[in-house]
């Protein structure tokens, strides 16, 4: 029987609950202009910007712009459009009209038949939502060719019009007989009673419906920066046109907060309005029946975004916030809005639900399902690890220069991040954090913010010797849009180039998670290994070469300050802090294998897809030092720190859903990794390894789990990955792979972390069953620090204690061994020698502490420490 597509789930146009526009709705509709179901632009009305207005979505950002009230195109490039957002052509059979004016501004293109502009009717894209239409909508384009002659389609006018004049385009669109008739008319006045005419008959229904567009098309052999064209008083009207005001987007497209230590951090992200000098942009939470403004914040001119900081925050309970603008116009001001709610914090003896996310390609665009799905879960924060999209979003490539080219190339596929995802993060607070592809790399092996000298090349040639290939002015712009409303840095210095860094600790619900930058400070393999490994995007080229034998080579991975940064932050506990968590772009280990022989992952998308259940032969892992299982001897200083703490290790990056524990000196002997799958899947690695005789599964697992090495010979215990597989539901290059995210519960009382890996199609209150294969699991906070005890120490009895935290240091080192908070009656410290060890008790409620110094193994029957901190 053939499955149900999922794709029926993606059909809603909107997911925006009502509250959070219904201020705006009737700002919008005096906006939009509209008269007798129609519309006029309102161009004239602005004043000049790089952005054309809320109602449109210009394919590129960089390539329209507000310039004397007209809407130009400021390049000449192939399949450059403007969609209205607001109205679309809809299902009934019935007729309309349009008509805009142009000015032909690219005089090199006069004379050229390819090149055209005009009307793009019926735009569709992938799903059945505006907003694919109007990233990928393809239609029907009419208009008129640099030749001067009119085109429906294929079809042109023998007549032509003298395009060094500006002209009217109007189009007519009757409905007869089952079919459409087009008649398209052009002159170079308004007044004209004799225009040139084209009429094309016989077009489906099905074809003129969807979004309406402007465009301006050149070939790509005679692409410019020149503008092409500039579009002026587009109006329609009819009975097919469909009008749907809360359409719009921006000016304000979204925003992000955290809240930490009773401090907000919101960042809001605009559209490019800093040529307005006047430009604020407010603040303002709910206060009884009114809103009152709390802060304003200037516009930054790179990143678009504003920044504000409310220190003190003490609301327990839910608070509306809105984000304002007022807009000034030719005629009066426009006030525009974006509401949101910064949540009640989650007590710390609640269990805390997180959401987690990482690698966002465009293929499901606009993603609605992940919204919807996800809210069923009702979490309380969202984690986005990395990639939030990627160098072919919106279908463009990138643009890297110039500088203020490539800051707008960036927002187009950022805000199209938020459209997706902002229903998510609007009304809980959410960690945001770059990874490779943020800033335009396939890799970045970060080198500690060095320049990646990308004369020479773009690709491998040039990130393979380390660094960042984009200017330290545009990293850091992405980072601010990015990472600017997260916690304040640990150590704010900044890197080689005057780059900045983010990592930080964030204290939310209990939970305390460290957020590392696993890229920034990590070495290149081809600087810092022999050269015959000949290393090409982070793969060794020379298959005789043993990376096995290179554990001792002088590699970074986190860097010497985030390593002193997580030893602090394993040994520190405030109060309230009952589990921990590591976020980070990928995990400590390399779950992946290619076919054996493989020197490169190239082939990986082109890779056949097993049916369910099968069992690929033929792989072996991979060593691909794009992953943080190189260089293994940082891996392991940086996991050995981490198990300190009993932390959960939870990761994105690495498009193949997997739960782990971690080794070091034994397997089992550390903590618990989730790496979870991928939003849209680019790179559908894949877990396919050789398994041995005698080799036990993890209990109930398939037998690609259990105990395993990496390709850097790293141990890792494999309790459940989730590879891709036929599922019969279209578009498979999204279903197919793997795809969607993870639930992570914190359990306070029973001290677990439960997790789940979710595909993004499936309904979890429909169908609870339906996560992959291998998941829920549920790992202990204890079980975070497995290492095997050499012996214990006397029993701590901490009945007379509040909220205690026992730290265990080995005194002949001088080094923490862990802290944990105990939410039991005693604790008996396990230790890993014989050496003397000192324990302190920490009363968290009251701040008393005592500490028992030279405190050696028991016996078998230890004595009881009666622990009274008031002595």
């Amino acid at each position: 029987m053939k499955r149900r597509s999922a794709v029926k789930a993606m059909a809603l146009t909107s997911f925006s609950t009502p509250f959070f526009f219904s201020q705006g709705f009737t700002s919008i509709k005096k906006l939009l202009a509209t008269a007798d179901s129609g519309f006029k632009s309102n161009w004239g009305n602005w004043p000049d910007m790089k952005w054309v207005g809320p109602e449109f979505w210009g394919n590129r950002l960089q390539d329209w712009e507000i310039i004397g009230g007209k809407a130009v195109c400021n390049i000449s490039g192939p399949n450059r459009a403007l969609h209205i957002l607001t109205h679309q052509l809809g299902t009934e059979n019935k007729d309309f009209q349009q008509s805009v004016s142009i000015a032909w501004d690219n005089k090199e293109l006069i004379g050229n038949a390819a090149a055209y502009a005009g009307f793009r009717l019926g735009a569709k894209g992938i799903f059945d939502d505006y907003r694919s239409a109007a990233v990928f909508g393809k239609g029907l384009d009419v208009g008129i060719t640099g030749s001067g002659q009119l085109m429906i389609g294929e079809k042109l006018s023998d007549q032509k019009l003298d395009l060094t004049k500006p002209l009217t385009l109007t189009l007519k669109g009757s409905f007869k007989q089952s079919k459409y008739s087009l008649t398209l008319s052009a002159s170079n006045t308004k007044t004209d009673k004799n225009p040139i005419t084209l009429t094309a008959e016989g077009i489906a229904p099905q074809d003129l419906q969807g979004n309406l567009a402007l465009v301006a098309n050149c070939p790509k052999k005679e692409e410019t920066t020149s503008s092409m064209v500039a579009f002026s008083d587009w109006v329609f009207q009819g009975d097919k046109i469909v009008e749907k005001a809360d359409q719009v987007f921006g000016p304000i497209f979204f925003a992000q907060y955290t809240l930490h230590k009773n401090t907000l951090k919101l960042t809001a992200q605009l559209a490019p309005l800093e040529l307005i000098s006047t430009m604020k942009v407010e603040l303002q939470l709910k206060k009884g029946s009114g809103w009152e403004t709390v802060q304003t914040s200037e516009l930054d001119p790179n990143g678009r975004i504003a920044k504000f900081r409310i220190d003190g925050w003490k609301h327990e309970e839910m608070i509306p916030y809105r984000v304002h603008v007022n807009v000034p116009l030719k005629d009066k001001s426009q006030e525009f809005f974006y509401h949101g709610e910064i949540a009640a914090q989650p007590k710390s003896t609640d269990n805390l639900k997180v959401a987690v996310f990482s690698c966002n390609a465009d293929h499901g665009f606009p993603d609605q399902e992940v919204a919807i799905h996800v809210a069923k879960h009702k979490p309380e924060m969202a984690l986005f690890l990395g990639d939030q999209f990627y160098e072919g979003t919106g279908g463009f490539g990138i643009q890297t220069s110039p500088l203020e080219k490539s800051y707008l190339d960036y927002l187009h596929k950022w805000y199209m991040f938020g459209w997706s995802y902002r229903d998510i993060f609007r009304t809980i607070p959410a960690a945001i954090i770059p990874d490779d592809h943020d800033v335009y790399h396939g890799n970045v092996w970060g080198e500690g913010g060095k320049h990646a000298p990308s004369d020479e090349g773009w690709g491998y040639v040039a990130q393979d010797q380390g660094g960042y290939k984009m200017p330290p002015e545009w990293v850091n712009m992405i980072q601010d849009c990015q990472t600017s409303h997260l916690p304040d840095a640990f150590d704010p210095t900044p890197v080689k180039q005057g780059i900045n860094v983010y990592y930080t600790d964030w204290e939310y619900g209990g939970v305390s998670f460290a957020i590392l930058e696993d890229r920034k400070f990590k070495s290149a393999p081809q600087n810092v290994l022999p050269k015959e490994a000949k290393v090409m995007n982070g793969f060794i080229q020379n298959p005789d070469f043993d990376i096995k034998k290179h554990y001792d080579i002088e590699a970074e991975l986190l860097g010497k300050r985030q390593l002193n940064f997580l030893e602090n932050w394993s040994a520190k506990w405030n109060p309230g802090v009952q589990m921990k968590a590591v976020l980070s772009q990928t995990n400590f280990c390399t779950v992946a294998t290619l076919p054996e022989g493989s020197i490169i992952d190239s082939m990986v998308p082109s890779l056949p897809t097993p049916e369910k259940g099968e069992y690929v032969d033929g792989d072996a892992p991979t060593t691909d030092m794009d992953s943080n299982g190189w260089p293994q001897k940082g891996r392991d200083e940086a996991v050995r720190i981490i198990r300190k703490s009993f932390a959960l290790h939870i990761a994105g990056d690495q498009h193949l859903a997997s739960t782990v524990q971690y080794g070091v000196e034994e397997f089992r002997d550390s903590g618990f990794a989730f790496a979870g799958p991928a939003l849209n899947n680019l790179w559908p690695r894949r877990w396919w390894p050789k398994v041995p005789e005698g080799h036990e599964p993890f209990p109930g697992g398939t037998k690609n789990t259990g105990d395993f090495e990496d390709g850097f010979g790293n141990k890792m215990t494999i309790m459940a990955v989730a590879n891709p597989y036929k599922s019969g539901f279209e578009p498979s290059r999204i279903y197919d792979r793997g795809t969607g995210y993870g639930i992570i519960t914190f359990d306070k009382e029973e001290r677990t972390m439960k997790i789940e890996c979710w595909p993004r199609n499936v309904d979890p209150i429909s169908n609870p069953a339906g996560q992959y294969e291998g998941w829920p699991l549920t790992v202990s906070q204890k079980d975070n620090y497995a290492r095997k005890a050499v012996g214990y120490l006397n029993t701590l009895n901490l009945e007379g204690v509040e909220n205690p935290l026992v730290s265990v240091y080995n005194e002949s080192t001088g080094e923490l061994e862990y802290a944990i908070p105990v939410n039991t009656a005693s604790f008996q410290p396990k230790v890993f020698s014989a050496d003397k060890h000192r324990v302190e008790v920490r009363d968290q409620n009251k701040g008393l502490m005592k500490t028992y110094a030279g405190l050696t193994m028991v016996s078998s029957h230890p004595e009881i420490i009666e622990v009274n901190l008031a002595e």
